[in-house]
């Protein structure tokens, strides 16, 4: 049986930076590339972000982010799992470890954007519970983004 670690890394660690690597180009074969929304890892402020890395068996698999928005809100980004891990559980695990991680900063709801290109990332975050959301802050006028959003549940 393989063993599945989830670690918070910081915005600078390479495993992240090749997983983003690997999510660029899977969505630049579904998008044009000023469709695709981007981390600015220049920007002081993703020192504020929350990133996590998913292994298997000592190989990293998959990875996620939050973006503050504001002290009740977070956006997830950069979520990805290496299409030869898909269908294992590993996106459901991360994404309830960074909802975890959200919770812990009393953070009570998440929000998301995706494309209608990505049926696959819209089946999961339906499936945990997120649901569609008016666009909001740089997907606002972007009538190709889809958003979605989940209310956590207060950890006690």
């Amino acid at each position: 049986m393989s063993k599945l670690t989830i670690l918070k890394v910081e915005s600078d660690h390479a495993d992240l930076h090749d997983l983003i690597h690997r999510l660029d180009e899977d969505l630049l074969e579904r998008y044009p590339a000023d469709r695709i929304y981007l981390v600015d890892f220049s920007n002081p402020k993703v020192k504020n972000m929350v990133f996590a890395v998913v292994y298997v068996d000592e190989k990293p698999v998959a990875c996620g982010g939050l973006r503050p928005i504001d002290a009740e809100e977070m956006e997830l980004k950069r979520f990805y799992v290496d299409s030869s891990y898909r269908r294992q559980g590993i996106a459901v695990s991360l994404l309830s470890f960074l909802e975890d991680e959200a919770s812990k900063r009393g953070i009570i709801r998440i929000k998301l954007e995706t494309g209608a290109a990505q049926p696959e990332a819209i089946a999961l975050y339906t499936k945990q519970g997120y649901e569609p959301i008016e666009r909001f802050g740089e997907y606002e006028h972007d009538e190709n983004s889809l958003c979605y959003g989940k209310k956590l549940s207060l950890s006690l």
